[in-house]
């Protein structure tokens, strides 16, 4: 049996409390009153069509899509005693042999490599966490550009917001953007865990919510959109149009909670026919995530089984032990 402190109890209570009195403006109004508020400041509502089979089978025949996804696992303990190991994913869905891995490893002990990552004025304490961020952006962008070359497809469907690749590997992100519009293939990304507050900085812009407290778009699209709506967000709405994007959110499934998309803005009159594939992908009693990039997402992982076997492989038993491996972690040994 756990034992639980009253102190604990009463403060989760007061948590209970404070998170009520912060969401209760949004909680008391209509879905009406914030749908109709969110198509005169964010954007049109746009119900999306599923594919048929004829239109779905014209992605195929033009090179199929490419889902792209990255993972990373590690071992060790504090700073510098630690390896990290990387793996980017690039599969395309015309079927065997379709697959581009790209690997790599990161560690205090040894970054000779990500010296030219960090700027001269760089804060030292956050040098780290940006080649840390680096390494798995870099990874998935490698993993797209190879794949680009060896399949040419017509869609490259990488897992997660673009905005991010732009952020913490500009260089890479630019010469897949720039490839992908040489190619005129269509470049988006499919969002997960949606964590911009588009609609609630509007809300407190407009004098609609408190300025001090941060509403996320998660938990303001929960349960509001019907299945299959679509939000085209409006291109001086949010910030992602600074870097040459266009989104939209999306509820691509029976799940209550909304998707987002990120696309080129050079490729923004496509979005809507990206919407559409998103959803013809996405199993209707799924979390809402296209099936494709569940089936990358499962192959790229770094599982903890893989990643000893490959330490354990790789590395001399006397350099595992004595840089990476802590007391509490040698039963595995």
């Amino acid at each position: 049996m756990y034992k639980v402190s009253k102190e604990l109890k009463d403060r989760t209570k007061e948590l209970n409390e404070k998170l009520k009195t912060k969401y209760n403006k949004v909680f008391q109004m209509s879905k009406n009153e914030i749908i109709s508020y969110i198509e005169e400041n964010i954007g049109e509502i746009i119900k999306l069509e599923s594919l048929p089979l004829e239109e779905l089978k014209k992605y195929y025949e033009k090179g199929g899509i490419i889902g792209v996804d990255g993972s990373k696992n590690r071992i060790g303990s504090a700073s510098p005693h630690f390896v990290e190991l990387y793996q980017g994913l690039a599969k395309c869905t015309k079927g065997q042999d379709s697959s581009v891995y790209k690997g790599d490893f990161y560690t205090p002990l040894y970054n000779e490599e990500e010296k030219n990552i960090l700027n001269e004025n760089e804060v030292k304490t956050n040098s780290e966490e940006k080649i840390l961020n680096y390494k798995l952006s870099k990874i998935e962008v490698d993993a797209a550009l190879e794949g680009i070359n060896k399949f040419n497809p017509s869609v490259v469907m990488m897992d997660g917001s673009l905005i991010r690749y732009n952020i913490e590997c500009n260089n890479e992100w630019i010469k897949l953007k720039d490839e992908c519009e040489k190619r005129k293939i269509i470049l988006i990304g499919v969002i997960k865990e949606i964590e911009t507050s588009i609609i609630g900085n509007s809300m407190i812009k407009n004098k609609i919510l408190k300025d001090y407290e941060i509403f996320g778009d998660r938990e303001m699209l929960y349960g509001l959109l019907e299945y299959k709506d679509m939000i085209l967000i409006e291109t001086n709405v949010g910030n992602k149009n600074e870097a040459g994007l266009s989104s939209a959110f999306i509820r691509s499934s029976f799940s209550p909670t909304a998707i987002g998309l990120d696309i080129l803005e050079s490729q923004r009159d496509c979005i809507i026919d990206m919407g559409r594939l998103v959803v013809s992908l996405t199993a209707e009693n799924s979390r809402g995530v296209p099936l494709w990039l569940d089936i990358v997402d499962k192959e790229v992982k770094i599982s903890d089984k893989m990643m000893r076997g490959i330490l354990e492989t790789a590395l001399d038993r006397e350099i595992l032990e004595k840089l990476f491996i802590s007391e509490r972690d040698k039963r595995w040994l």
